[in-house]
């Protein structure tokens, strides 16, 4: 095999969980090979760089294997490698989530009702922003 669409190699390499969300991805300008915007359709081939930005998170990987079928994560693993940079941004990105309080932290210990209305409000447009980011 020479070159696999990005789509699959996507969903192979466990970037997104369906091929669905892998294409919608590609459609929506959050993977670029070789720093150019591409299509669902883009054969990709071994040495390209693959940037892809989920949520706000954006990793940068070399190509090392193709596959357009997806397998363990173990097999998934040496699709790629993944650069020091990108690994940096990654650990500090679970790190500043790790440290951050969670939504409501700051209300005491039990929420009145103003507060368990607060809150909620406060969780819905979080699950907004996230599914339109």
């Amino acid at each position: 095999m020479s070159a696999v669409r990005i789509d699959k190699w996507l969903w192979a390499a466990r970037f997104f969980k369906t091929r669905g969300a892998a294409s919608e991805a590609v459609l929506g300008g959050r993977v670029h090979v070789n720093g150019t915007r591409v299509k669902p359709s883009k054969d990709l081939r071994v040495g390209d760089t693959v940037e892809v930005t989920i949520r706000a998170l954006r990793r940068t990987v070399h190509v090392t294997r193709l596959s357009d079928k997806r397998g363990p994560a173990s097999v998934a693993a040496t699709l790629y490698e993944e650069t020091p940079e990108s690994i940096t941004a990654r650990e500090q990105n679970a790190l500043e989530r790790r440290l951050a309080k969670p939504l409501g932290a700051d209300l005491g210990a039990r929420p009145t009702k103003l507060d368990r209305r607060r809150l909620e409000a406060l969780r819905r447009a979080e699950r907004r922003r996230r599914s339109n980011g």
